[in-house]
C-alpha cells in the first residue's frame, strides 16, 4: 500500500524531477540516443510498473520520453512515485 507525501518532500529525494502546474504530480523529460534506446527504457519501466500496478503518463517522440507521475487514488503523490521515479532514473540515466 502506497504512503501519501508532500510534494515538496518527494522532490527533495529526487535530483531532476519537477512539480507539475496546476496539479500534485511529478515530471521529467529524458533523451537518449535514438528511439530504439528510448524504446527499451519504455519496455523496462512498463515491466516495473505492471509489478507495481503503478502506470506513468508518458509521451514518446523519437528519442525523447516525457514522464508525468502522480497516484490518481491518492489525488496527489506518494511512495508509489518515489519508487517507480527512481527506478526510472535508474534506467535512463
Amino acid at each position: 500500500m502506497f504512503k501519501k507525501m508532500k510534494l515538496d518532500d518527494l522532490l527533495n529525494k529526487l535530483d531532476g524531477w519537477q512539480a507539475v502546474e496546476g496539479r500534485e504530480a511529478i515530471f521529467k523529460s529524458f533523451s537518449f540516443d535514438d528511439f530504439e534506446a528510448a524504446f527499451a527504457a519504455m519496455s523496462k519501466i512498463a515491466e516495473k510498473a505492471e509489478q507495481m500496478n503503478h502506470h506513468p503518463e508518458w509521451f514518446n517522440v523519437y528519442n525523447r520520453l516525457n514522464v508525468t507521475l502522480a497516484t490518481h487514488d491518492a489525488n496527489g503523490v506518494t511512495s508509489y512515485d518515489l519508487e517507480l521515479a527512481k527506478f526510472i532514473d535508474e534506467t535512463c540515466c
